[in-house]
């Protein structure tokens, strides 16, 4: 099992990277935040889930160890499998959604792309004995990075990417715009783009 890459980014896309180690390229899907955090030639570490098909071996990365365990969990519930629960993970960090399953709070859910009220009720249902120890492990870490000035293309494609539309994301970036006047990292805004949607 890998549980963990440490070293530099060769190549990354909208939600997945590659990561150079000991001469070796490792692809690893990852939420967009984490993506948006680093760049090419930069020294990254993930924490990592390998999910083992019987055509495939697929590597997800997470810039925290919760938010890796978050997204094991999810893997648990029926009819979850890895797209959706990255797409969970990009949406909430794993405080979130302990917090969310333990209070009942079904609408949080919804606002993941790919679930319905019904698939949220499982979720709760499966979830609800297990999410203590992700409150305990705490949320995931934001690293810092400079925004630049294709910062709005970015978020945009990150959230187009899981699941909303070109409208929706334009929106979310225009509502996050004074952020990235200030400096805030890709990071920060696209947590933030992503936080706008979900209160809708």
């Amino acid at each position: 099992m890998i549980s963990q890459l440490a070293g530099t980014v060769v190549d990354l896309g909208v939600n997945w990277l590659v990561v150079s180690v000991g001469g070796l390229g490792l692809k690893a899907w990852c939420p967009p935040q984490t993506v948006m955090a680093t760049r090419r030639g930069s020294e990254t570490v993930l924490e990592t889930s390998l999910i083992v098909r019987q055509d495939a071996l697929t590597l997800y990365g997470f810039a925290a160890v919760a938010e890796r365990d978050a997204f094991e969990l999810l893997l648990s519930v029926s009819g979850v499998g890895p797209k959706l629960a990255l797409a969970v993970i990009s949406v909430m960090n794993a405080d979130e959604l302990a917090v969310a399953v333990t209070g009942g709070d079904t609408g949080a859910l919804t606002k993941v792309p790919g679930i319905g009220p019904k698939a949220a009720q499982r979720l709760m249902l499966e979830l609800k004995d297990k999410v203590p120890s992700l409150l305990a492990a705490g949320g995931a870490a934001q690293p810092a990075g400079a925004a630049d000035e294709l910062w709005r293309e970015q978020v945009r494609d990150g959230l187009v990417g899981l699941g909303w539309s070109v409208k929706e994301a334009e929106a979310a970036c225009e509502a996050v715009a004074a952020d990235a006047a200030e400096g805030a990292s890709l990071a920060v805004l696209m947590r933030a783009a992503l936080q706008r949607l979900a209160k809708k």
